[in-house]
């Protein structure tokens, strides 16, 4: 089956550089707010050591998420939010504006139709963008930042990074910039898969849902319909790469040691993983992340959805940046 090149699928013309900035900027910090708590308790999870402790059973996404807030206070579900938010906008300006582009490179030049496989390829080129340019760096001080155990409601408890921006001028001091792409193949590797599954059924869900309800086949669907789409197409990702992301988030939180090897370490971390906690470690933290991927994915489509659906009626003009009457 094949689908306009339109992001939407129903042959309308694609959004404008400055509507995916607006709009994808704007869905992003929505997802973040609502969403970050569950990420925090996903990293905990990933960096956990309890199952190599004789007779400890693996700390739930629940008991992590109390734990945290009985230790740490309920803002310590918020740390490195402020990294989150430094990045969200330019990360989903680049996912919309770079997924159009591909999915117009791969599209059929006579029809304008874009296939399946070009939709799905459009969306791992999206997410292996989004990654290098913006997503790596920014998941090295978040998890950073993330990783700390202390209290932010004691003034005494100073912790080593104090914010976003003193972590990644710490991290960059103690370890150079090339800390901050560290571990760089798989969070491409992750957005990338990500993507790709995330765009192809949403486009796919999106289409059918078109065909079945004549009324919107030229038109947005209703909010609620967008949320399930995007709520079913945002846990598709996490299943498939949850071992990429664990191994990641090891590798991220901790220096590198001289003369090793970014291949050498993601085998020496697999390994140990496996040796030490079996092959469950490497899907720790997968409840809270699908928990918080997929409904992610439903505030970022129904909320772009939303704002693109204003600023295209709105005519907004990237040249003249104002809205036209």
């Amino acid at each position: 089956m094949a689908t306009k090149s339109s992001p939407n699928g129903n042959g309308k013309k694609p959004a404008s550089a400055a509507t995916n900035f607006i709009a994808g900027g704007g869905a992003g910090m929505m997802e973040a707010l609502a969403c970050h708590p569950l990420d925090t308790i996903k990293v905990r999870m990933q960096l956990s050591r309890r199952a190599r402790q004789p007779g400890a059973k693996p700390r739930g996404f629940v008991a992590t998420g109390a734990d945290i807030v009985k230790r740490e206070t309920a803002l310590g579900l918020y740390k490195g939010l402020g990294a989150v938010l430094g990045g969200i906008i330019p990360k989903m300006a680049i996912r919309f504006t770079s997924y159009e582009k591909y999915k117009q490179f791969l599209s059929n030049k006579e029809t304008g139709q874009t296939s399946r496989k070009g939709t799905f390829l459009a969306g791992l080129a999206a997410g292996v963008t989004e990654a290098v340019a913006i997503v790596n760096p920014m998941e090295v001080i978040k998890i950073r930042l993330q990783a700390q155990h202390h209290s932010l409601s004691d003034p005494l408890d100073t912790p080593k990074y104090r914010s976003a921006p003193h972590a990644l001028f710490t991290v960059v001091k103690e370890e150079g910039f090339s800390t901050l792409y560290r571990g760089v193949s798989l969070t491409a590797l992750r957005q990338g898969t990500n993507q790709a599954a995330n765009f192809t059924a949403y486009t796919e869900l999106k289409a059918a849902l078109q065909r079945w309800q004549p009324e919107y086949s030229n038109s947005e669907l209703p909010s609620w319909q967008t949320t399930i789409i995007g709520l079913i197409s945002g846990a598709m990702g996490p299943f498939s790469n949850a071992p990429i992301d664990t191994i990641k988030t090891r590798l991220q939180r901790t220096p590198a040691e001289p003369g090793q090897s970014a291949v050498s370490r993601i085998t020496a971390i697999a390994s140990e993983m496996f040796k030490q906690e079996g092959a469950k470690a490497f899907y720790k933290g997968i409840t809270p992340r699908v928990m918080r991927v997929a409904p992610g994915q439903a505030v970022t489509f129904t909320v772009y959805e939303y704002l693109k659906g204003k600023l295209e009626k709105s005519n907004w003009s990237l040249a003249g940046g104002k809205y036209e009457e």
